[in-house]
């Protein structure tokens, strides 16, 4: 007896997952065996969780964003602005700050972005690395 492959990929195509999950069960069942193994290749097969998770480990660029400015800190936070982000202008910079939430830095390498946090942090703001 011959496995007809193609027919097998075909009707699993077609299936609803509680139909697959099923299946996944019975077979666990039958050949005594546990989930651990289909589940791994499920999630590999899947073109968006296989290809995610890779990306968010090898994550090399960051956004520096700063999430909110107290009333009282706002000059030591608008020149901490005008240090990390070279070429701002004040009155770019007060608007940057007064605007918060806002990205102060897009894109920036891992040592640039910490930098440019601990910054940020020590004039008083509060900021998220995304």
């Amino acid at each position: 007896m011959a496995l007809d492959k193609a027919n097998i990929v075909e009707q699993l195509s077609n299936a609803t997952v509680i139909e697959i999950a099923d299946l996944v069960k019975d077979l666990e069942s039958k050949w005594g065996v546990t989930a651990a193994a289909p589940i791994a290749v499920a999630a590999a097969g899947a073109p968006a969780g296989g290809a995610a998770a890779p990306a968010e480990a090898a994550k090399d660029t960051f956004d520096v964003i700063l999430a909110s400015v107290p009333a009282d800190k706002k000059i030591p936070i608008i020149k901490a602005v005008r240090e990390v982000k070279a070429g701002l202008g004040l009155a770019e910079a007060k608007a940057l700050v007064e605007g918060a939430p806002k990205p102060v830095l897009e894109g920036a390498n891992k040592a640039d972005a910490e930098n440019a946090k601990k910054k940020l942090e020590e004039a008083g703001a509060k900021v998220e690395v995304k």
